[in-house]
């Protein structure tokens, strides 16, 4: 059956205020299509593996905010979110996934999370020193054909974390598809701290929000 999930379309947001009123749900609410489903998976939530996670992020949550004259107001960055959250969940040894091009902030991170008590691993894409073309990329699509250059090798980074036996894994800029890949073959839970945008010096949201790059993005045809 073709599903037709818009919730970023809906202007109602029903389920933040826990109407379940289905005359007033839009057509493409699951609310009003898979009731079924969002019972079974409401049960998921008491097994261990679902409900650990989830209350200590709920806590977490919780934890992050403070009321400031009836208003909740964001007291930490995700930073220190990822700190606490490992603490809850006795989190010790802690994989850093990380883009060679974000090495500065592999370390600071590194830094902080080891004076915090954590056993940290950290491997960066190049590991391995393996040519693009040994990992099958055609000559031509180097950034300098003809020369080598090294491949980014998330399926080795996913792997030799697992030897470490982490617990848990940070993505820290690594590119998209490289990070499907870390997280396909990662045997620990997976988090990104840091999202690559190399245009816009890893703030991928600004370009929703700014006419310029709201252009480039839209006109495919065009060049900038």
């Amino acid at each position: 059956m073709e599903m037709n999930l818009k919730c970023a379309y809906c202007k109602f947001r029903y389920c933040y205020k826990g109407v379940k009123d289905e005359e007033r749900l839009p057509d493409f609410c699951p609310m009003k299509s898979e009731t079924e489903t969002i019972k079974s998976i409401t049960e998921l939530y008491r097994e261990e593996n679902v409900g650990k996670v989830y209350v200590q992020s709920t806590i977490n949550e919780k934890e992050g905010y403070e009321v400031v004259r009836g208003r909740l107001i964001p007291v930490r960055p995700r930073i220190l979110e990822l700190i606490e959250f490992s603490e809850k969940m006795n989190y010790k040894r802690i994989g850093v996934a990380f883009c060679i091009g974000l090495s500065d902030e592999a370390l600071r991170i590194s830094k902080v999370l080891e004076e915090r008590g954590f056993k940290v691993y950290s491997v960066v894409c190049k590991c391995g020193a393996v040519d693009k073309t040994a990992l099958g990329v055609p000559e031509k699509y180097k950034l300098r054909p003809g020369e080598f250059e090294a491949g980014c090798n998330p399926v080795l980074q996913a792997t030799l974390l697992n030897k470490a036996e982490t617990d848990l894994n940070v993505i820290v800029g690594l590119c998209i598809g490289h990070d499907i890949l870390f997280t396909k073959h990662s045997k620990a839970p997976v988090t990104t701290l840091i999202v690559k945008d190399r245009f816009t010096g890893h703030n991928p949201l600004i370009a929703l929000f700014t006419s310029y790059h709201n252009r480039m993005i839209r006109r495919k045809e065009e060049k900038y």
